[in-house]
């Protein structure tokens, strides 16, 4: 592993936490989210009725235009750890309080979503809408799973469950660390994308894919342990069982309609997440040794960016070729990397162009290609595009197709 990029590093001995993380207090704009959208439910229900669907709408609105306009203003971070940084960081718990903080608050945004949405004075599309704002906070809340579940704490764990629980996404707990971590940026990952794969199709493969990794995952652990799959010790049963008591009881406590809005939240909440995904190693590929092995993840196996606005709401995740090569560090140390491919913009600003297979091609594709300096050989490419690609970059002539 390269050493990362000393964007700033501080030449005075450090007096203060604010000394050593000058973002310290910014990185409540993660947990403010879901109070986000409960001022977003609030104006809904109380403000004027012209502005409904614009206050139901907050989410997609916040992050599709809001931020990626407020991250090209703001633009990149210029600081970088330094290993004795790093370690101090490391040691801080405030960190750790905070990313705890946004699950209750995303559980209040949740009930008053379905009480909200629960009214008959609640249209249809209103409910749709409404799902789609707090799928997005439910989506993010999966990046705070995310940084829950690779901790070694039992309790840890459990949270992260609870953060899963409104998208039902419990078995991400399992196959993300277990999972995705070994076989990342290689064909055999579900949740690594593919040069010429559209999002349309990655989507169900990354879905199914990761969840019938997690049952193999858990089901190996538990034979070890000379357990079934069917043990009160299954985790992925566990977090089920948290996710089918959570909505049994909006449903009992709110009525059936709630069910569109709970559907859609889901359904957008793991999409987003999902779309995410489809960012972060569009591509790329680990090589293989000599031996078959695929060589370790390095840099230049992720899609990184270093705008600062999109990193203090999803903890740094855009510094992501870091937390692949130290996946316990903590979001607070995370490090830039100069040689770690980057993207033209954070990945909020990319979550749109993702969308749309042809415009994404057209940023993409060419900086896959760059980055293997031509040698699409050395690429994750979508087998059924494959022929097209090389064509489109003139490594295969129409006699060879």
């Amino acid at each position: 592993m390269n050493a990362p990029a000393q964007l700033t590093t501080l030449q005075q001995p450090i007096t203060s936490p604010l000394q050593l993380d000058k973002k310290r207090y910014l990185w409540l704009i993660s947990p403010a989210l879901p109070a986000i959208g409960i001022m977003a439910l609030a104006g809904y229900q109380f403000g004027p009725r012209p502005l409904k669907k614009v206050f139901a709408l907050t989410g997609p609105i916040l992050l599709h235009v809001v931020i990626p306009a407020i991250d090209t203003i703001v633009g990149k971070d210029q600081h970088n750890p330094t290993v004795e940084q790093v370690k101090l960081l490391e040691q801080d718990r405030y960190y750790s309080r905070l990313v705890k903080s946004f699950i209750p608050i995303q559980y209040l945004a949740n009930i008053y979503a379905a009480y909200v949405t629960s009214r008959a004075s609640t249209p249809l599309i209103d409910k749709i809408l409404l799902g789609m704002s707090m799928g997005a906070i439910n989506g993010v809340a999966i990046n705070t799973a995310h940084e829950l579940s690779h901790k070694s704490s039992r309790l840890d764990h459990i949270l992260s469950h609870l953060a899963l629980v409104p998208t039902g996404y419990n078995h991400f707990r399992i196959e993300h660390p277990y999972g995705h971590h070994k076989r990342a940026a290689t064909p055999e990952d579900p949740a690594s994308s593919q040069m010429g794969e559209s999002f349309y199709s990655f989507w169900p493969r990354t879905v199914i894919g990761s969840f019938r990794s997690s049952i193999e995952i858990e089901t190996r652990r538990l034979q070890r342990k000379g357990l079934t799959f069917w043990s009160k010790e299954n985790e992925l049963l566990q977090g089920w069982g948290m996710s089918v008591g959570f909505h049994s009881s909006l449903l009992t406590v709110f009525g059936r309609g709630t069910i569109p809005y709970l559907i859609t939240q889901s359904f957008y909440g793991i999409s987003l997440f999902e779309l995410i995904n489809y960012i972060e190693h569009y591509g790329l590929l680990r090589q293989k040794k000599l031996d078959g092995q695929y060589e370790r993840t390095m840099p230049e196996h992720s899609w990184n960016n270093n705008n600062i606005v999109t990193n203090l709401f999803l903890y740094q995740l855009q510094r992501h070729s870091d937390h692949h090569a130290y996946p316990t560090r903590p979001f607070q140390a995370l490090r830039h990397f100069d040689e770690a491919p980057e993207l033209p913009g954070g990945y909020a600003s990319m979550l749109l162009p993702a969308l749309i297979p042809t415009l994404w091609y057209k940023i993409m594709d060419p900086l896959v290609y760059k980055h293997y300096k031509g040698d699409l050989t050395k690429a994750n490419i979508y087998p059924k595009a494959r022929d097209k690609i090389l064509k489109k970059f003139g490594l295969l002539k129409s006699d060879e197709s």
